[in-house]
């Protein structure tokens, strides 16, 4: 129900507050939440609080604002990201074990790629990506995997949007991508050299719910001039293991 002047609602501007922490910026004042979620101040300060007293945020010492454990514990309830990660686990200790480089898995959310799970070792390279993080669809090898499966309308609502360039080879025509996309889909991997970040090589497999529908993305991100033929393979073997996984456990 809209009850505010700007006409929305309640639950808005809820999710407007939480939207202004990210994983860069886990802490804020009261004042910055309200600035960055478009609030007057005195209606920043009382949501702020009420949401204080409910749990979902929590102030420290210093009356800064942070996320609150009970958001934590109510998105773990049941969470179909949660039974995913879960199951996905294990086959990723896996392959990070031996390919020794970082080890991701993410999921299709709102229109970008929305990382659930990153395994990493001491020596592994270069990585932006971060636990609740996200990359955009076209530029990432998990972001492409998750593009090229999406419905066809997701697909073409991508395409049809600027593409900005994360570094100088992602690719941002829309021909060439839809190329890059079909190909996606007939070999079921793709190989994403310097997409995101020059020196790394994004390696990405679908993972599909039982012998449904694409749901995810597997990848590792090796050093850009490390062989691939070996991480497609340890790849594969695992979102094999993930989907088969994820079918007998329903029933």
């Amino acid at each position: 129900m809209a009850n505010s002047p700007s006409g929305d609602s309640v639950t808005e501007r809820i999710v407007r507050v939480l939207e202004t922490f990210t994983t860069d910026r886990t802490v804020q004042t009261t004042a910055e939440i309200g600035r960055r979620a478009g609030l007057p101040s005195s209606t920043a300060h009382r949501m702020v609080a009420d949401l204080v007293a409910s749990g979902l945020l929590e102030r420290d010492g210093e009356r800064r604002i942070r996320l609150g454990l009970r958001l934590w514990e109510l998105a773990e309830r049941g969470s179909l990201a949660l039974r995913l990660r879960q199951v996905a686990l294990p086959f990723m200790e896996r392959v990070q074990s031996r390919i020794r480089e970082h080890t991701q898995l993410a999921v299709l959310e709102r229109g970008e790629a929305l990382f659930l799970e990153r395994l990493s070792s001491p020596t592994s390279g270069a990585n932006i990506t971060r636990v609740a993080g996200r990359l955009p669809l076209h530029a990432s090898s998990s972001g492409l995997i998750l593009l090229a499966f999406a419905p066809e309308e997701e697909r073409e609502r991508v395409l049809a949007e600027p593409l900005a360039a994360v570094s100088p080879e992602t690719v941002v025509d829309p021909v060439e991508l839809r190329r890059r996309l079909g190909a996606i889909r007939r070999d079921g991997f793709v190989v994403a050299e310097g997409s995101i970040e020059s020196v790394s090589t994004g390696v990405a497999v679908p993972v599909r719910d039982g012998r449904g529908p694409v749901i995810a993305a597997l990848s590792v991100v090796l050093p850009r001039d490390a062989p691939t033929a070996g991480a497609v393979e340890e790849l594969r073997a695992a979102a094999a293991g993930i989907s088969a996984s994820l079918g007998a456990s329903r029933r």
